[in-house]
């Protein structure tokens, strides 16, 4: 049985796709406005491949270094169960657009990570072949994103590094149909997955797989 943390990253990164589209769709669309049309899908997939990398290396880290942690203090253990709980709720109020409750995650990434990596975008300009894209979505992978922060705290809890990197394959592998089929394509998921009912419907599943761990973390914390 597929372990309901990664339904839910694939359903937070299939949901969060128009927020994608926001902050990377313009850069993806024109790697494929730059390149051969034969080679737009090669691109586009590199691009993307780019930053479910990113993704993956960003989830393998945190939950390789948590679980260290966890298998020493039970309380820490205990502290990241509550900490997904609790993100699993501003992730469903924030798809719901109920509050921008993942905003302030944004530009404390900003501050600490966005402004330095961005220095390396030099590096990969022009972006000419399928390898400098690549490249290019790994480094835009780190881009301060209140969503991947938040399946970030899912990974963390997930046991293994290993784990860890595959709940961020599942999220990224959400985005994937938005981002790679730019355009028409794009522009109809894009328009259902803001459907004020899909959202509603989406953000009400995640809140409620968030309740579901906040009750069993203090199922745990009373026994």
């Amino acid at each position: 049985m597929i372990d309901p943390i990664f339904v839910s990253a694939f359903l937070m990164g299939l949901i969060g796709s128009g927020h994608c589209i926001a902050m990377c769709g313009g850069i993806a669309s024109s790697l494929q406005l730059a390149s051969n049309k034969r080679q737009t899908w090669l691109y586009s997939l590199a691009y993307n491949s780019g930053r479910a990398l990113s993704y993956m290396l960003a989830g393998a880290l945190v939950a390789g270094i948590s679980s260290q942690f966890a298998t020493q203090n039970s309380a820490f253990a205990l502290f990241l169960s509550f900490l997904a709980g609790v993100f699993m709720l501003l992730v469903g109020v924030y798809i719901m657009r109920l509050a921008a409750t993942l905003q302030w995650l944004e530009k404390l990434g900003k501050t600490l990570i966005w402004q330095h990596l961005i220095k390396l975008n030099k590096y990969l300009m022009p972006i000419d072949s399928p390898l400098k894209a690549l490249g290019y979505g790994a480094l835009w992978g780190w881009l301060p994103c209140g969503l991947v922060y938040s399946a970030l705290t899912w990974a963390m809890t997930s046991g293994t590094a290993i784990n860890g990197a595959l709940v961020m394959l599942a999220f990224a592998l959400g985005t994937f149909p938005a981002m790679i089929t730019l355009g028409v394509a794009a522009q109809k998921l894009n328009t259902l997955f803001n459907h004020p009912w899909t959202r509603i419907i989406l953000g009400s599943v995640i809140i409620w797989y968030g309740i579901y761990l906040l009750i069993i973390a203090t199922d745990k914390l009373v026994h």
